[in-house]
């Protein structure tokens, strides 16, 4: 998930959304909250609403708090362990807790020229400064002098212009204090004026998406002469000739962006946030992967140390894992290796092997070394050839050796489910069985150490969990039809799909730690197959 710096710059009296298209505002302007019934935050400008008498403007709608890093970019959930009020106190306080520190103290001998943009909708300032109309307001101090302060939060920007230093385009304003503060606000407040009136933007400011849809879009205002977009994310574009229209936008993953519509004509301007929501498309399961000889997947194998690792004899619930996977067996009588987890070393170092044995049709899970192991078997045809079926495999992260007298506690440690039943297992071991740590050399799909490949057998919908989910085997089973694993109250710690929404070579991983890849080798973009659970 993309992170979001949230941070404030005390010298420019600045927030900052490093990570977002959303540009810096004054501090003071915005403010964060919980929206109603969800863990999500909604950030929302505060400046607006005195002025235009109608609305907030939202710059995030439903921003995830696992998001949001501070400035030296550590994440305020993970790396510091806040709460989402805790999150939402911080945006809080980096928003609103500089204000005199942006305050720039004017002496008898500043002069401060104001000017109107060329499209009517900012305020500029001699000294570099510049402002969106109806942001700033000036105001009357006690010592006689004009303040330029931040309009609705009063957190002063210009302290102590002198009226005789106050211009509105090169020409000095009235010398009077009342009619040079309302000279000035005329030119800050852009509204409708006696000639005309201003332009109402008619468009929808909200526009819904999913994940590679294409973005349609053409703003409409009545009265509008000119317009102007800002915020626009990286992938949507102006048509040449239409700037009013957008496209684009199929690379956008799934959040809210807000994008900033302006109309324009001779009288005013209306500024409009128009958010673009990006859903998640909805879960279909259409696609697998079919390998054949020495076709087969690879990937970063240390990443599921916490995962399928131990560092020693099994120390309880935290070295716990569960498998999970749908799998079409062919009919070929030769062992093909499903999963593997473990040393290079197969015959000294420990491993962790799922193996469909042909011409028997039954699933072996091997646990150990080749010297020393676990092994168990489902009954003959329990995986009948090109059937599938959904298979759950479950360590309760107990000892698993080295005992005579204690085999049957080791055997008990693990479980096999196939669609959604326990299987009893006929077991054997190797000098009864591995005391030692395991840890990640080589993780595998369709290969051993160096044989034992699939042979027209296909897997779909592989996931790892970092526990023992005995109790939830019918939830993740779902009665024979493949799901959303994401929206199980114990999502999988890696999930790989095995061809929906991957990309030839790679396939990605799905689940919360979203972190280890798979690579096909001796494969090609063919062996993604459409024939699915």
């Amino acid at each position: 998930m993309a992170q979001l710096q949230i941070y404030s710059d005390t010298n420019k009296g600045c927030i900052f959304f490093d990570g977002s298209t959303v540009e810096p505002k004054f501090i003071g302007t915005i403010v964060a909250n919980l929206k109603p019934d969800e863990d999500r935050i909604v950030v929302k400008r505060t400046d607006r609403l005195a002025i235009d008498g109608i609305s907030f403007r939202t710059l995030f709608k439903r921003l995830n708090p696992s998001r949001v890093q501070n400035e030296e970019g550590e994440n305020l959930v993970a790396d510091l362990g806040y709460t989402t009020q805790q999150v939402i106190d911080y945006i809080n306080g980096e928003a609103n807790d500089y204000q005199v520190n942006s305050t720039v103290p004017l002496t008898s001998s500043d002069v401060v020229n104001f000017t109107l943009d060329s499209t009517d909708t900012t305020i500029l300032v001699d000294n570099g400064d510049s402002y969106a109309v109806n942001t700033i307001q000036a105001v009357a101090n006690t010592d006689g002098h004009i303040d330029i302060v931040k309009h609705t939060t009063a957190g002063v920007i210009l302290g102590d212009l002198r009226v005789s230093n106050a211009q509105i385009g090169g020409v000095a304003v009235t010398q009077t204090l009342t009619t040079a503060v309302n000279e000035l606000n005329s030119l800050f407040t852009q509204t409708a004026s006696a000639g005309g009136v201003a332009p109402v933007i008619t468009s929808p400011t909200t526009v819904n998406m999913t994940e590679g849809d294409t973005l349609n879009y053409e703003l409409t205002a009545t009265g509008g002469v000119a317009f102007e977009w800002v915020n626009i994310p990286q992938g949507i574009a102006t048509v040449d000739g239409n700037n009013r229209k957008l496209i684009g936008g199929t690379q956008l993953v799934s959040d809210t962006y807000t994008l900033t519509a302006r109309a324009i004509n001779y009288y005013g301007v209306d500024e409009e946030d128009i958010d673009l929501v990006i859903a998640t498309p909805p879960y279909s399961n259409t696609k697998s992967i079919e390998m054949f000889n020495s076709d087969y997947m690879g990937a970063n194998a240390s990443l599921l140390d916490a995962t399928l690792g131990r560092t020693g004899n099994g120390a309880g619930s935290g070295d716990a894992w569960t498998i999970a996977f749908w799998y079409k067996g062919s009919t070929d009588v030769s062992g093909q290796t499903i999963l593997f987890y473990g040393s290079n070393d197969v015959t000294n170092g420990a491993h962790i092997e799922l193996r469909y044995v042909g011409g028997n049709d039954k699933l072996r899970l091997r646990h150990g070394s080749g010297n020393n192991y676990l092994q168990m078997t489902t009954p003959n045809d329990s995986l009948p050839a090109g059937s599938w079926k959904h298979v759950v495999v479950t360590y309760d992260g107990g000892t698993t050796g080295a005992s005579s007298g204690s085999l049957s506690s080791y055997y008990g440690r693990f479980a096999v489910y196939i669609n959604g039943s326990l299987q009893t297992l006929s077991n054997t071991h190797g000098n009864y069985g591995w005391s030692g740590a395991i840890s990640g050399q080589n993780l595998r799909i369709g290969r051993f150490a160096s044989g034992n490949y699939q042979k027209g057998g296909k897997i779909d919908e592989l996931a790892v969990w970092d526990s023992d989910r005995t109790a939830n085997v019918s939830g993740i089973y779902n009665n024979g039809t493949t799901h959303d694993l994401d929206q199980l109250a114990s999502p999988p710690k890696h999930w790989w799909r095995m061809g929906d929404g991957d990309t030839y070579p790679y396939l990605q991983d799905n689940g919360t730690a979203n972190n280890c890849v798979f690579e096909m080798y001796n494969m090609t973009a063919a062996n993604i197959v459409t024939d699915a659970p």
